[in-house]
């Protein structure tokens, strides 16, 4: 089972974009950004935008001192007996976005919390 880990916080810093190799022989590429959500503790996430695409519409459209919403997956690998975990990121939102949906939200939530308005009020007042 697996569900959409989200985590909102200001970027503070954005590392170089690292090259590589495959051992089937493809050329790839990630970057690693830090991400700071104000909490008192687990307030630093170091995620990571892999691929070519990616990482170039990352560098396009986001900056240090910028505040996202990130969705990402937790990926586990094994090398040598030694585990290592990355946070891949699949989705970043500006607060600017973020800002439109949390008021498309909210209008659901009211929605369904307060029933529609009819026309036929039988009230005596």
């Amino acid at each position: 089972m697996s569900q959409n880990l989200v985590v909102v916080g200001r970027i503070t810093k954005i590392g170089e974009v690292e090259k590589g190799t495959s051992k089937e022989g493809k050329e790839w590429q990630k970057l690693t950004f830090l991400l700071d959500n104000n909490e008192t503790y687990n307030n630093v996430f170091a995620l990571e935008v892999f691929g070519e695409e990616k990482v170039s519409n990352f560098l396009k459209f986001n900056k240090e001192g910028q505040t996202v919403k990130v969705e990402f997956n937790v990926k586990t690998n094994e090398w040598n007996g030694k585990y290592f975990t990355s946070l891949s990121a699949w989705l970043i939102r500006s607060a600017d976005q973020m800002g439109d949906l949390l008021v498309a939200d909210a209008k659901k939530v009211v929605d369904k919390i307060l029933p529609p308005e009819d026309d036929n009020d039988d009230l005596p007042f």
